[in-house]
Formats: structure tokens, C-alpha cells, sequence
């Protein structure tokens, strides 16, 4: 007979676990009285929870008779060993079921305590280590500019300077942007004085793409990988990228969302001097414009099979099948002077009816309504590096959108727009100052037993032929993996040369931007004619970032020094902690090779169709059981279903992910013996990976981002990636006795992997 984990009662006595918890609070109140009072009563608060919970009833438990792991004096009582503990109790709510709902055990205390910050539409464990990761750049970044300071590093505290001079920013007011709608000749909504004979919407690609903004407003345009052929790369034409997600602007302006976004392009050509009359009906048509490209656009549901997005043609090709664009003119007008075109050129159109959709569009819409529009992007893409008289429009735009109130502080700001736009020499800064080069074993050796699972799990699922499953292996063997940083980082000769083509001085905020894009688009074009080389340093180097990636074109994974951190991982911890949260998303990402998109990519990075038809069919079937599962959780906070099928991808990666770390975790032990438990927590080691792996995902979101998230986001909310694997895993029922149908251990469980 099988019994629920609230109806285990445990080996430990209450006064044992009352010291534990004492042990931990005499710590953190000592650590209290350093910092400060608020910090006193967070921790009192936390404390007196947990003694509540250890000594009001021992017949409760909150474990799984975790002495029978190791001896009762196992516990481990280190500074890192009873941060997290803390971290681990503040998080949980005990009183909630496991076997009912997981996600609100190892999550519900944070989601009830945790305030959103006026600043930020959610927090949860990625913001929370992103946020200390910003404070650390800030830090490297606001030294002053040495004499003999080397180029990358001059460029980010120039880049910087320009970002935190408000004074000068406020002084130059809308100037800046008023000149780059000059050269662009002008935006017809602020004029009645406009002839539309002067008008060609490639033209205004043209001095987009010499300026340094989006040149993607009508036909997206990218040098991208082959994808037939990874060792080179060819130009890809796809769908407009638009400035709402399609799935806002196809309802129209019966949406509350393109309702504000309408609102707030008419309110910001006001603030630049237009008639508000006239913008209120011109920018109308704009949108209108907007939204019909939206309409002639795929939806993300349609756009998973690769193979329909390949369709390669030459350009003499292109020409005669849509001739209304002078296509050997517009392309090489982009690429030039990197490189020059010919009609046999091969360009890979990911969605030819868009193309010829977009054709019969233009041809109907007035040569105004589309200068209108083009000239509405690179404003709304200007404001966030103009003064506060149109940020604060900006402000309440977003504030509608996502329930900001307020704007990050001004360094956070600029943290941001440094680290993304000088991804390489801030990675170096960050790297060369706070990386534990002894972690970069840890995590290795991490990756290799992870990988190690999941080659085994392939040899022992009972639905692929032997071809395929050979196949299969070989992929798991090639794939490559990419920890914290390249050296190339601690090389200031490299980094220079990379950047020998970029200026930034102290200035035009504006402008500076601008030229750290168009810097970025042609070293872009620049290597179209190069080989693809999988191992460049320059595509692996963005370390300060808290994220984590699988890219099929390379069958290749990457884990960046600014994930090797905080509540992911520690050397200083057990490592069922570190399995259970960086192990869950190495295993995550190497599973994502295996998803229903990077299963079309073989061992080298090619789309090919590298599986047999029948056992292609299960695969299919069984994740069509996952889009199912998933398709059927309604979030109750703003009453939406989830997208099964656009989060497909990150599900079956989720739940391959746990598999691999649980059984990769099991292993270590196997090898290294067991560990001792946190202090406080009356848990195995077992349940105690689980709790982990939660915490990895609790998240408290405002409705209005959580509502954007669910219609858009490739991911699933927080609490559906605790949920959703961990229910499909037997092992999470066994270690905490969850009965046969109850929530967590449902009778009819997805598996793929």
C-alpha cells in the first residue's frame, strides 16, 4: 500500500529538527545584524516558519525519512550549505501536498512573498541571478577609463558614459532623432508637405540598413547557416518583423494591446510636432498596414517543420517569380560592399506566400501609408535613447503591456544596452573578475555525466528501430559542448581585432547606438563568403549572460559562466542541489537536439531526414501526447490555456532534461558516496534534487506579462515546467510516495526520452 509523503512520519525527532533550524537562523541572524535590520526581520520571519513547522507537529512530515540516508550527524553546517537551505525554506510552503501540487511545495511561499519590484513585469530565478550578475558588470564597468585602457574596454566605458549622461541626453532632447528623420527624408505624418513620388519603401531599406537600423520592416533578411550544408551560409528572406507579436496585431483593434500600442504611436509623433488630427487618422492606416502583414504572415505553429521553411532559389529565380522587387538590386544594395551578387545567387525563402502576398499588399497600399509606417519603426525603435519627455510615454505604453510602473534605475539600463551590444569584451571584464575557474571542472564533469544518461536512455527506448537508434547515438556523440567562456576572452589582442572597425566616443547616446548596430550587421555580411567554422570563439562568446542554448546548426551546447552561478550552482553545495537546478537545464538543453525541431538536424547540423518512417511516426505520436498534456493547463491567474504545440519544443526538453540530471545525479552518488543534507530540511537527497530542480522555475509574473508570455512565449509558464515533467516521471512518485492517481503520479504519463 502506497501512502501520500505528508503521511510519512519521520525517523528524526522534532528537537533534532528544531536544532537544524536553529543552527541555520543563528547564522543568519548573526549575518542580520551586519547588514542590517529590514534583513533581521526578513530572516526572523523565515525562521520562525520553519521552528513552526518542525515543532508544532511531529506526526506531520515534511520529508521522506531521510536518516535512512545517511547518519543523523550528516548535516552540512558551511556558510554556502546554509544559504541555501535558507533559500530552499523561504521558497517552500510544507503545508501543500507534494503528491498534489509540487510546484506550490517547493515554490508557494516565494509566489505569496515575493513583491515585484515597480521596475521589472516578474521576478523569479533567472532575474534574481541576472540581477547580481548586473551589479558585478556594474562594477567592472564604472572603473575609470585608464591611460593606456585597451580598445574593447574604452568602447563599453565610452558606450556606458554616453548611456549614464543624462544631462547632456536631456540637453540634446529630440535633436538627435530629428536628424536621423532628415536624412531619411522626412516622416509624412508630421507634414502635410510631402510628395509621395519621392517615396520607394526599399529605398527606405536602403538607408535603414546605411544607418545602422532594421532593415527587416517588410522582408526579414539574415545571413544565416545552410541549412542543407552547414559549413557555409546563404541568405535567408522571411516574414516582416513586426513591432507587436502577430498574435496581438491579427486581433485588430478590438485587443487591448495594439488598442495601446495605437494609442502610443499617436501620442509619440504629438510629442514631435504632429497635428494630432491628422496622425489619428494616418497613423490609423499605418497600423492597419501593420496589422494586414501580421495577417499575411505564419503563425508560429505552422513554422516548426524546417523542411517547408527551406526553399531555396536563385535570384534570377526570385526575379521572374515576384518581379515586382528588382531583387538582384535590393539584395546587393544591403550586402554592399562585402559582397556582390549574381543572378545565380541561392536564397533561401522560408516563406514564399509571404513574398508573393506582401507583392499584392504594396500594390494597394498608398506610397504614404507605407513611408508612414517604415519611418514609425526606427522611431519607436529611437525613443528608449531620448530624453524623458518620450520615455515617459514610453513608460505608460509599457506599463499597459507588461504592468511595469516604473523604469529600471539608470545603470541597470545601461548595464543592459553594454552587455547586449559589446557582448564579447563585457564577457571578458566579467570572466577575467569573477569566474571560479575551479567551477569549470565541476560543471564539466557535470555535462559529460548528464550526456552519459542520455546516450543511455537512447539505447534503452523500446520504440526505435536499430538504424535510427544508431544515428541517434552518433548525434549524442558529436554533439559539442561550450563551457563559461572561450579563452579567446583573456586574449586582449583577439578582442581588439574584433572590434579594430568600431567607434564610440563620449556623446550622442543616439548615435552611439547606432553605430554599435551597424557595426554589428556588417560584421554580419561580412561573412557570407566565409566557412562556417562550429568552434568560433566570437559565436561563443557571449559569457555574461544568464541563459543557456542548444543550436542545431552546430549540434552544439552552451553553457555561459553567467548561469555557473547562484541558486544553479555551487562548488560549495551538495550536488543534488546543482544537479537538480544546473543539471535540469544541461539536461534540458541536450534534449533539445531531440525535440520535434532539432530531431530534423543530423550529427553535423544538417536538415536531414535522418530517421526511418515508423519509428519517425512514434516519435510523433509520443509528442503529440506532450502537446496534448500541455494544451490541457489552464493558468487560473488570467484564465489561459497553454499552447501545446509552440511549446512542444521546451517541454519534451524539459522532460528529457530532469530524466537525464535525476539519473546522472543517482550515478554520482553511485560513484562518490552519499551526501550530507542541509540543515533544517528533513529530506533525502533525492527529494532534495526534486526541490532543487523546482526551485529552478519558481517565478511570480504580473498578469499582463504572464498573459503576453502564454500567447507568445515558446516556454511554458514556471509552475508547468515543475508540474508537467515531474508528473510524467516515476521516480519523482517513488521518492516522494506519491499514490497511483493522484496528481503528481498520474496513471497515464508522456514519455519520449
Amino acid at each position: 500500500m502506497t501512502t501520500s509523503a505528508h503521511q510519512i512520519i519521520s525517523k528524526r525527532t522534532s528537537l533534532e529538527r528544531a536544532l537544524a533550524v536553529m543552527s541555520v537562523c543563528g547564522v543568519l541572524l548573526s549575518i542580520g545584524l551586519i547588514i542590517g535590520i529590514e534583513v533581521i526581520a526578513t530572516k526572523i520571519r523565515t525562521c520562525d516558519r520553519a521552528l513552526a513547522d518542525v515543532t508544532s507537529n511531529s506526526d506531520r512530515s515534511r520529508g521522506g525519512k531521510a536518516s535512512k540516508l545517511v547518519g543523523k550527524d550528516s548535516i552540512c553546517l558551511s556558510s554556502e550549505c546554509v544559504h541555501t537551505a535558507s533559500a530552499i525554506l523561504g521558497n517552500m510552503d510544507p503545508d501543500v501536498d507534494p503528491c498534489h501540487n509540487f510546484y506550490e511545495f517547493a515554490c508557494g511561499s516565494f509566489v505569496k512573498n515575493t513583491a515585484i519590484p515597480d521596475d521589472q513585469p516578474s521576478v523569479d530565478t533567472f532575474s534574481m541571478i541576472d540581477d547580481d550578475l548586473q551589479m558585478q558588470l556594474r562594477s567592472s564597468i564604472e572603473e575609470g577609463i585608464k591611460p593606456n585602457e585597451k580598445i574593447p574596454f574604452r568602447l563599453t566605458k565610452n558606450l556606458y558614459q554616453s548611456c549614464m549622461n543624462k544631462s547632456l541626453i536631456e540637453e540634446m532632447g529630440l535633436e538627435p532623432l530629428f536628424k536621423i528623420l532628415r536624412k531619411l527624408r522626412g516622416w509624412p505624418v508630421l507634414t502635410s508637405s510631402w510628395n509621395d513620388e519621392d517615396f520607394d519603401w526599399k529605398e527606405a531599406v536602403y538607408r535603414n540598413r546605411k544607418i545602422g537600423f532594421s532593415v527587416d520592416h517588410f522582408i526579414s533578411f539574415d545571413i544565416d547557416v545552410d541549412p542543407k550544408n552547414s559549413s557555409q551560409r546563404m541568405i535567408t528572406l522571411d516574414q516582416a518583423w513586426l513591432a507587436l507579436p502577430r498574435e496581438y496585431l491579427s486581433k485588430g483593434l478590438g485587443n487591448d494591446v495594439v488598442r495601446s500600442y495605437y494609442n502610443y504611436m499617436v501620442d509619440i509623433s504629438v510629442i514631435l510636432g504632429g497635428d494630432r488630427d491628422r496622425v489619428t487618422k494616418e497613423l490609423r492606416e499605418s497600423l492597419d498596414f501593420e496589422i494586414s502583414l501580421a495577417n499575411i504572415s505564419m503563425p508560429s505553429e505552422k513554422r516548426r517543420n524546417a523542411s517547408e521553411l527551406y526553399n531555396p532559389m536563385t535570384i534570377e529565380d526570385l526575379s521572374r517569380v515576384y518581379p515586382s522587387i528588382p531583387w538582384l538590386t535590393y539584395l546587393n544594395r544591403i550586402m554592399e560592399p562585402f559582397v556582390r551578387l549574381e543572378p545565380n545567387e541561392m536564397i533561401n525563402v522560408k516563406e514564399p506566400k509571404f513574398i508573393a502576398a506582401l507583392e499584392k499588399l504594396m500594390r494597394v497600399t498608398p506610397k504614404r501609408v507605407q513611408a508612414n509606417y517604415a519611418i514609425w519603426r526606427v522611431v519607436r525603435d529611437s525613443v528608449d535613447y531620448l530624453d524623458e519627455e518620450i520615455r515617459k510615454r514610453q513608460l505608460t505604453y509599457w506599463t499597459e503591456v507588461t504592468g511595469e510602473t516604473e523604469r529600471e534605475p539608470r545603470w541597470q539600463e545601461c548595464v543592459g544596452v553594454v552587455s547586449g551590444g559589446l557582448s564579447l569584451s563585457v564577457g571578458a571584464l566579467y570572466v577575467r573578475k569573477y569566474f571560479d575557474e575551479e567551477a569549470k571542472k565541476n560543471v564539466v564533469e557535470m555535462v559529460s555525466d548528464i550526456r552519459r544518461e542520455f546516450r543511455k536512455i537512447i539505447e534503452k527506448v523500446d520504440w526505435m528501430d536499430e538504424e535510427t537508434r544508431r544515428a541517434a547515438l552518433d548525434k549524442a556523440d558529436a554533439m559539442s559542448s561550450f563551457i563559461a567562456y572561450p579563452d579567446e576572452l583573456l586574449d586582449d589582442s583577439k578582442l581588439e581585432s574584433f572590434y579594430a572597425p568600431l567607434e564610440i566616443t563620449p556623446g550622442n547616446y543616439l548615435e552611439s547606438v547606432l553605430n554599435l548596430t551597424l557595426f554589428s550587421t556588417e560584421y554580419s555580411l561580412s561573412q557570407l563568403r566565409l566557412p562556417v567554422n562550429k568552434s568560433d570563439w566570437i559565436t561563443y562568446g557571449d559569457s555574461a549572460v544568464v541563459n543557456a542554448y542548444y543550436s542545431p546548426n552546430d549540434n552544439s551546447i552552451q553553457f555561459p559562466a553567467g548561469i555557473l552561478q547562484g541558486e544553479f550552482f555551487s562548488k560549495d553545495r551538495p550536488q543534488y542541489m546543482n544537479y537538480g537546478a544546473i543539471g535540469f537545464v544541461m539536461g534540458h538543453e541536450i534534449t533539445h537536439g531531440f525535440d520535434d525541431q532539432g530531431s530534423q538536424y543530423d550529427k553535423y547540423g544538417n536538415l536531414v531526414e535522418w530517421w526511418k518512417e515508423e519509428t519517425k511516426e512514434k516519435f510523433l505520436q509520443k509528442a503529440q501526447c506532450i502537446i496534448n498534456q500541455y494544451g490541457n493547463y489552464t493558468d487560473k491567474e488570467v484564465g489561459l490555456n497553454l499552447n501545446g504545440i509552440n511549446t512542444q519544443g521546451e517541454n519534451i526538453a524539459d522532460n528529457g532534461g530532469i530524466k537525464e540530471a535525476y539519473l546522472a545525479y543517482n550515478e554520482w552518488v553511485h560513484r562518490n558516496g552519499p551526501e550530507p543534507l542541509l540543515p533544517g530540511l528533513d529530506y533525502t537527497a533525492q527529494q532534495m534534487f526534486w526541490i532543487s530542480a523546482a526551485n529552478t522555475w519558481c517565478s511570480k509574473q504580473r498578469a499582463e506579462m504572464l498573459r503576453l508570455d502564454i500567447l507568445t512565449d515558446e516556454h511554458s509558464p514556471g509552475e508547468f515546467r515543475v508540474i508537467g515533467p515531474f508528473s510524467n516521471m516515476p521516480e519523482f512518485a517513488k521518492d516522494f510516495k506519491c499514490p497511483l492517481g493522484s496528481k503528481m503520479n498520474p496513471e497515464k504519463k508522456c514519455v519520449i526520452w
